[in-house]
């Protein structure tokens, strides 16, 4: 099967009054597990929709392999699509709902049989063809799904919230076993999915989308690691934020003044320029320790008190007041170690390599 590249040039899309696509530009590599991500509303869906044909953009243009399929219909398209639901059909056999697409485009019956067979086979329904839907688990519905899907060979795989359906242990190993599949069939696949932990688990890149408009693209780890706004900042993972201002103070040195918890003087950085501006940072990278301990001069300090605990697992997540802000800290979770109480004066540390700057 051809690797095929996707690519969106400047896609606009308004409900009346309403802009839902405001100037998408975006490309997916052939090949590649990409993810739109965001909040309800954001566009994500309609973007997918507009891909499979059955929304048409009002401007811009929709490549796929490089030819312009902006006006061709769905069923032209050669696109798959997996809906939220599955949408299988309950009165059809599970080999007859995989077969359905090669029955309408009047494939040779030995064809159909070979072909639905392998699909079954791909997804490890193999035995399960004479079942009904009603008679397979949530888990094994979406694997017919994606067996229907595959089946015709398309250019392009749509996943639209595949797995919100799902518990959240099933869940885990669903994603786990479309990865495989795409790996498998080399098939360019777009995932569309508000859970920011599916995405960074299975897209090679993603792109995340407010209001219509593309707020970032980029490899999981870029996003985390290096968000270029507070809304791609707080809607992959969790950040904390310091709002304040920022002074030069000297040519090794600056100095932030944080608004409520006080004044931090961290090493001068290319990237921090003087003025208003936000710092953050993860609350996985924050050190947290007793008050009256001695602390590593390679941090930056501020002092604090425990607010409220909880016990996540593998770490433990603390609120902590720090000066009229309140900070989230993980700290790992080791058995019989200590945790730190409420109301417990606290120090709370942070690498100046782990701040990020943001100025929207």
């Amino acid at each position: 099967m051809k690797k095929v590249a996707v690519e969106c040039r400047s896609i606009g899309l308004a409900y009346g009054r309403t802009e839902v696509l405001k100037d998408v530009t975006l490309k997916i590599e052939p090949g590649e597990f990409f993810a739109l991500l965001g909040p309800s509303g954001s566009g994500k869906s309609t973007l997918l929709r507009l891909i499979a044909g059955f929304n048409q953009p009002d401007r811009g243009e929709l490549l796929v392999d490089g030819r312009d399929i902006t006006g061709v219909a769905p069923h032209a398209r050669n696109i798959g699509m997996v809906f939220q639901s599955y949408a299988l059909w309950p009165h059809l056999s599970v080999f007859d709902n995989v077969a359905f697409g090669l029955v309408e485009r009047k494939v040779a019956r030995d064809e159909i049989r070979r072909r639905t067979e392998a699909a079954l086979e791909l997804v490890g329904l193999s035995e399960y063809g004479a079942r009904r839907p009603n008679q397979l688990s949530g888990g094994q519905q979406q694997r017919v799904a994606l067996a229907r899907t595959v089946v015709i060979e398309p250019q392009v795989l749509l996943l639209d919230e595949p797995l919100s359906n799902l518990d959240k242990k099933l869940r885990v190993t669903m994603r786990q076993e479309l990865l495989a599949l795409q790996r498998k069939l080399g098939i360019t696949t777009i995932f569309v999915t508000h859970d920011q932990e599916e995405a960074m688990t299975t897209a090679d890149r993603m792109a995340v989308l407010d209001g219509g408009i593309v707020q970032q693209i980029g490899t999981p780890a870029a996003l985390f690691d290096f968000p270029v706004n507070r809304f791609v900042a707080n809607f992959v993972g969790t950040m904390n934020l310091l709002d304040g201002v920022l002074e030069t103070d000297g040519a090794e040195a600056m100095t932030f003044i944080a608004e409520g918890a006080g004044r931090l003087r961290l090493p001068r950085r290319e990237d921090l320029g003087a003025g208003r501006a936000s710092l953050s940072f993860r609350p996985h990278v924050v050190r947290l320790q007793d008050a009256a301990a001695a602390r590593d001069p390679a941090l930056l300090w501020l002092q604090g008190a425990v607010e409220a605990a909880e016990f996540l697992g593998e770490t433990t997540r603390y609120r902590v007041r720090t000066g009229k802000l309140e900070l989230t800290a993980d700290q790992a979770h080791l058995g019989g170690a200590p945790k730190f109480a409420e109301g417990a004066p606290v120090a709370v540390g942070v690498a100046p390599s782990q701040l990020r700057c943001l100025r929207d």
